[in-house]
């Protein structure tokens, strides 16, 4: 019997659930300094070819060369940077999750297909000596190209390719002049080119006040060092204005800054308000960007061609090749935090990553998250706040309106449609919010009482009329609506309640002179629709915006006066415990959008509960004072920022599969606990709504003192679940830190 030794292979992480590496042997494939981790490779998987990352080797398998294929191509000669993959292995552990799947949705479309990273390039043509100073007559014989020439001359700093020949000339042409020494091309990068020499300010920077001047020169005291600060700032204080001159210091010194906003609605916003400071590139990573364009941007971000890049949640795993400081501005925005597949929470990770590189972290926020407030009251972050408004207005206070035994018109108390026409009349604009979209929640037969629910969820379906149909905002089913209702056969089918298109409708009756502007995820999902509507808006015109949280977050609207919260009570009640910090910070940022400019704000609260305690707390004494109260009852409770939670989601289109999971899963927990109290477990209990999308939703959490602790126990349930034949017929996931219970 001959011995075989065991092959050398590399592991490869691959984008699979599976929460394991996978050997292959190198083959021919040999890099010029070894196998390294973060190199990626092409490699067979089942019967597709799939690109996978480097985990490791080469090192011996416990498989024979038989049972092992060999990788199909090296797609790298350097591995990808070494503090996004110091990132993507945090990540990978902290949120227990394939290291595979976390590598794959960390890298931008085109390097998951295996191009490689590189940014696009063009040709940019420019005059020689001679071609600036080439005699007219020379050219006689060549008018096109004279022509050419000419309009060069024009441009000393040069013109690409596809901009020549939009004007109609041939790469003949270029190459004539070319070879004739008149004109040379060259390459450049077409995402973010090296910063140009001289000013870093296309603009001054605007003076600050006291309070601006007191955070940043704290902010100043440690810019090479790990420096965690909330910056806590009533909504119009000029938070921004501090990151633009923190970003202006760290760009000084030719350090990058990566700066991230809640949604890709903000985006154009805050990168218009950003180009316009600065003379230096300034890139953004979002959603709505095209695969070619994230590459671009996210290989400038690498190379440290780019010094200021603006993104959305998924920006967090941008490479930096000279990080100098990581903000997340409005960071209590749940937007933050991924839902699915790899649920990550890209405020978490940025103070991860920034004490990974010993860099100054920001946190900004008029309402901070109970986690990031705990942090800055017990001494672990440094607490920075702006008070003073930059207006020289106050911010509104909250003043609620009663809504029991009022008669309201169009779902607006009389003194609301009051307030309204003496702001239009005075020529100013008001926003109405109501936090549901769609004509009305819910259709139902006055006859007898049914209702319009969802065939698929535990969910009422919400009656459209733009197009007219109902529609379930959870599982996005529609069906056309009935012309009689399907119980009793009665026509007396009326709409219930009110969404932002009936109170359009509404106010379009109440004041008909006067446009009214709709703003929700239906009225913008065409591209640029959002900006247009803003623009319009800010020329300042008298006029009404009815709209959803989409309008609470970040947008200047300097000449509105009033706002209007239509129902101020869907948040109160909520069985998740966050459902009250979740709804004060919506209504302090709506609040927030009033009296942002040269007039004093009013908010006018509808709600049938005045009397609730909570509700009196924040509109006497604001968030500031709601926050500390909940931060006591959450001590009390023992509930998170005092301890550390985590979510065992089960579905299934069986409810017995789930069950029987669940109720397996949270006794196998249990036993391996053995009666500790370190580590709490409750449940399985039904989701709030168990059924969504036809399948049972049930959950088991988990909660401890220390992190640790149930980062131990979530680690042995990951592996009792992969071992388990029953969690191989229904759908599971484990989130860390779920900022929700749905």
């Amino acid at each position: 019997m001959t011995y075989s030794p065991a092959p050398a292979v590399i592991r490869v992480a691959l984008p699979s659930p599976l929460r394991r590496l996978f050997d292959y042997l190198p083959g021919s494939h040999a890099p010029a300094d070894g196998w390294q981790p973060g190199l990626r490779v092409k490699v067979p998987f089942g019967r597709r070819e799939v690109v996978g990352v480097v985990v490791e080797g080469p090192v011996a398998s416990e498989l024979s060369a038989e049972q092992l294929r060999p990788v199909t191509a090296l797609l790298d000669e350097e591995p990808l940077p070494a503090s996004w993959w110091w990132l993507c292995r945090f990540t990978a552990r902290y949120y227990q999750h394939s290291l595979g799947d976390t590598l794959h949705h960390a890298m931008p479309a085109l390097l998951r297909q295996g191009r490689p990273l590189a940014g696009r390039t063009q040709e940019q043509w420019q005059l020689t000596a001679a071609g600036r100073n080439v005699a007219p007559e020379t050219l006689k014989r060549a008018p096109r190209q004279a022509e050419l020439l000419a309009m060069l001359s024009q441009h000393p700093h040069g013109l690409v390719t596809q901009a020549i020949s939009a004007q109609g000339f041939q790469r003949d042409a270029l190459r004539a002049l070319q070879h004739k020494g008149l004109i040379t091309a060259h390459t450049i990068t077409l995402a973010a080119p090296p910063p140009a020499a001289g000013s870093l300010l296309a603009n001054p920077a605007l003076p600050l006040h006291q309070e601006q001047a007191t955070a940043l020169a704290a902010l100043h005291e440690k810019l090479d060092d790990y420096h965690p600060c909330l910056l806590e700032g009533v909504t119009g204080s000029g938070k921004t204005e501090v990151y633009l001159q923190l970003i202006e210091a760290m760009a000084s010194k030719g350090r990058q800054s990566l700066v991230l906003v809640p949604e890709i609605g903000l985006t154009p916003q805050t990168l218009a308000r950003f180009r316009q400071r600065f003379s230096i590139p300034v890139v953004a990573l979002h959603s709505g960007l095209t695969d070619p364009e994230r590459l671009d941007a996210w290989e400038a971000a690498a190379s440290g061609r780019a010094l200021i890049i603006i993104g959305t949640r998924s920006a967090i795993f941008t490479p930096l090749a000279n990080p100098g400081v990581i903000i997340v501005d409005e960071e209590h925005d749940g937007s933050y935090k991924q839902q699915d597949g790899l649920r990550y929470h890209a405020r978490d990770l940025a103070v991860a990553r920034a004490h990974h590189h010993r860099i100054p972290l920001l946190l900004g926020s008029a309402t901070p998250s109970l986690e990031s407030l705990h942090q800055a009251l017990n001494g672990h972050y440094r607490h920075l706040r702006l008070t003073q408004r930059a207006s020289r207005f106050p911010p509104a206070k909250l003043e609620l309106v009663d809504l029991r035994h009022r008669h309201r018109q169009g779902g607006l108390a009389p003194s609301v449609i009051k307030a309204l026409s003496a702001t239009l009349d005075a020529g100013h604009q008001a926003l109405v919010f109501i936090n549901r979209r769609g004509f009305a929640p819910t259709l139902a037969c006055h006859a007898c009482g049914w209702m319009a629910e969802c065939h698929q969820c535990d969910a009422k379906m919400t009656l459209h009329r733009q197009p007219p149909l109902l529609a379930c905002h959870h599982c996005d089913s529609r069906r056309a609506l009935p012309d009689a209702c399907p119980e009793c056969g009665s026509g007396d089918l009326r709409a219930l309640g009110a969404g932002t298109e009936r109170t359009e409708e509404s106010l379009l009756g109440l004041f008909p002179k006067l446009p009214v502007y709709r703003i929700d995820r239906d009225s913008t999902r065409r591209r640029d629709s959002l900006e247009q509507t803003l623009r319009e808006v800010q020329r300042g015109e008298p006029c009404l915006l009815v709209g959803t949280q989409m309008l609470a977050k970040g947008h200047h609207l300097p000449h509105v006066t009033l706002v209007v919260v239509l129902n101020a009570d869907g948040g109160l009640y909520a069985a998740d415990f966050r459902a009250l910090e979740h709804s004060a910070q919506l209504l302090e940022q709506v609040a927030g959008r009033a009296g942002r400019a040269a007039h004093p704000g009013r908010v006018l609260v509808q709600t049938l509960h005045p009397d609730d305690p909570n509700l009196g707390l924040l509109a006497e004494h604001g968030y500031h004072a709601l926050s500390r109260q909940l931060l006591e009852e959450r001590r009390t409770a023992r509930l998170p920022p005092f301890c550390f939670m985590a979510l065992l989601r089960i579905e299934s289109p069986q409810e017995e599969a789930a069950q029987a999971l669940a109720t397996q899963a949270a006794g196998a927990l249990r036993g391996w606990l053995a009666g500790g109290d370190s580590v709490r477990c409750l449940g399985p209990v039904p989701a709030p709504m168990e059924r969504r999308q036809n399948r049972y939703h049930l959950h088991v959490m988990l909660s401890a003192d220390k992190r640790s602790q149930l980062h131990r126990a979530c680690s042995w349930l990951v592996q009792w679940l992969e071992s388990s034949r029953e969690a191989r017929k229904v759908r599971w996931s484990l989130d860390i830190d779920p900022q929700t219970l749905s």
